[in-house]
């Protein structure tokens, strides 16, 4: 099962940035406009309102889709679903998003333009322009007439969302900075040199990484394509999943099959449990290669349990019948060095978790440290929110796209989504993780992810992405002192994405020689890249 997502989103501005495509666009919208006011496009235009009449009032009626044009060239093709009114503002818009001075500063902008206008006439000149261009409707019901006059054309779309809080850098600091430390750190200034996090800081190292740093807290910096979400308490979290919520019954209501809509964690809880549990993941990472005597992840060396309890007795650890308990595995052998699924257990301690071998001081170590009853507590939430969004999603046979975010949180996210795949993928492929390939470690990622849900039989959801945070992730590492985890240019990047998609494709195509369900693994590709696009249908 795989997917192709087109879209319209301020990324697509700035693919404009490129000076000969954006001509080349402007030419097609031209010649387009052009043969409108010649006259055969009044026909056109009857056949465009015929076609949005039939498909609206038939709803089992399926859109008659033209041959497919991978050189995107025919203008006819490209804007046949458009008015003129739409072409023109669709000119306008990105013309005015092609100025990076524009991007950059958009804000500002928009606050003296309010000002100026008032909040009437400024809002009329949004809906008029770039909020009626890149933005379906205002809630459930308004984007139901452009739901179904994209579904006439063939064109099924993702219901993302994407509203802001319009909050200044000061207040997005110190937000990010008091949610992002736990209540130990804020009793304790020295609280990191305390046995917990001492002794984890043996599997490992320093991990710089994963904590917080005010330089950085306004995570909007250097992010013109992707929502923020900044934590002001539980309240507002309850919010967003109600939101999420009405996302997921508007889109199953409006797509006349099994819709997809996405969200994004950080709306959902406290950044600071997200922060500690990347790092625990990324600590754990080290002591599974430290098992393994560095030859990778624990998942592809068929690491029986008998052999795992005799390499820790060599290494001097005696107390770990705990431990082994809680590893997870199969036939084949161990899987995980840990219980990950524990994490969806509403009922569990988190911080209890933890506690693991260390080859080097020959003992059983804590890798998260101590969390607050509160903080506990606050964890729960976030896997209740998640678990209630995930569950209502199956219900109303929905796809669930978990969008993918900075790499200080990303472990945290993979990890909860992976595992929300293996209790909600049964059937089919509902939740979605989502790759970046601007990453060194993508294709590695995948590769793991894809063998873990083979051995523990559940649909695999991937949607593949470049990415929206590669200046920030370079920036940060730069300031911090952590390897820059991002690919060197955008020929290696797009190199990533090419082979993380074939590998997907590969896997399918061997299910399906094997004579298994194909649809075990569902692949997404969202890219706004022609070469990607044309790499795609060439597989």
């Amino acid at each position: 099962m795989a997917f192709l997502k087109i879209s319209t989103s301020r990324k697509c501005s700035q693919i404009l940035l490129q000076e000969p495509f954006r001509n080349d666009v402007y030419a097609r919208l031209v010649r387009s406009l052009t043969t409108t006011a010649n006259g055969p496009a009044e026909q056109h235009q009857q056949r465009r309102n015929s076609s949005v009449v039939s498909g609206s009032s038939s709803l089992d009626a399926k859109p008659k889709f033209d041959p497919l044009d991978t050189s995107f060239a025919n203008p006819e093709a490209t804007f046949k679903s458009k008015t003129t009114w739409e072409i023109f503002r669709a000119y306008i818009v990105y013309q005015l998003c092609s100025s990076s001075y524009l991007v950059e500063n958009n804000m500002q902008l928009m606050k003296i333009c309010k000002a100026v206008f008032g909040e009437k006439l400024f809002t009329l000149i949004m809906k008029m322009t770039f909020y009626g261009h890149f933005v379906a409707g205002e809630d459930q019901y308004r984007i139901v007439p452009t739901l179904k006059r994209l579904r006439s054309f063939g064109v099924k779309p993702i219901l993302d969302y994407s509203v802001e809080e319009d909050i200044s850098q000061e207040e997005a600091e110190k937000r990010e900075v008091e949610s992002s430390m736990s209540e130990i750190e804020k009793r304790d200034q020295n609280a990191a040199q305390k046995e917990g996090s001492v002794s984890a800081e043996t599997v490992g190292g320093s991990l710089p990484q994963y904590h917080v740093d005010k330089q950085f807290a306004d995570r909007r910096y250097k992010v013109q394509s992707a929502r923020t979400y900044f934590y002001l308490n539980e309240a507002t979290c309850e919010r967003n999943m109600e939101v999420f919520t009405n996302c997921l019954h508007a889109v199953a209501g409006a797509t006349y099959g099994t819709g997809i809509t996405a969200i994004k964690l950080t709306a959902l809880g406290r950044p600071q449990l997200l922060l500690q549990l990347s790092e625990v993941i990324m600590r754990a990472r080290t002591l599974a290669s430290e098992i393994m005597g560095g030859k990778g992840n624990v998942i592809g060396q068929h690491l029986t349990l008998e052999e795992l309890d005799k390499r820790l007795f060599q290494a001097g650890i005696k107390d770990t019948k705990k431990f082994l308990e809680k590893v997870t595995k199969d036939s084949q052998g161990v899987i995980h060095l840990f219980p990950w699924s524990g994490l969806l257990d509403e009922n569990s301690e988190l911080s209890d978790s933890f506690r693991v071998p260390c080859l080097k001081e020959g003992r059983m170590v804590r890798l998260l440290s101590q969390l607050s009853k509160k903080e506990e507590e606050m964890f729960r939430n976030m896997v209740h929110r998640l678990n209630t969004l995930v569950q209502t999603a199956k219900d109303l046979d929905v796809r669930i796209m978990i969008d993918a975010e900075q790499t200080y949180f990303q472990p945290a996210i993979s990890r909860l989504t992976l595992e929300l795949m293996q209790k909600y993928n049964t059937e089919k492929a509902i939740v979605f993780n989502t790759y970046q390939c601007y990453l060194k470690e993508t294709l590695n990622e995948v590769k793991t992810d894809l063998n873990q849900a083979k051995r523990q039989k559940f649909f695999f959801g991937a949607k593949l992405v470049r990415g929206a945070y590669i200046d920030q992730e370079r920036a940060r590492a730069a300031a911090l002192g952590y390897a820059d985890p991002t690919n060197p240019s955008y020929e290696a990047t797009t190199e990533t994405y090419h082979q993380t998609l074939t590998e997907c494709l590969t896997r399918i195509k061997l299910l399906k020689d094997q004579g298994d369900d194909c649809s075990k693994i569902g692949i997404m590709v969202a890219s706004h890249n022609e070469d990607t696009v044309r790499f795609a249908l060439s597989q």
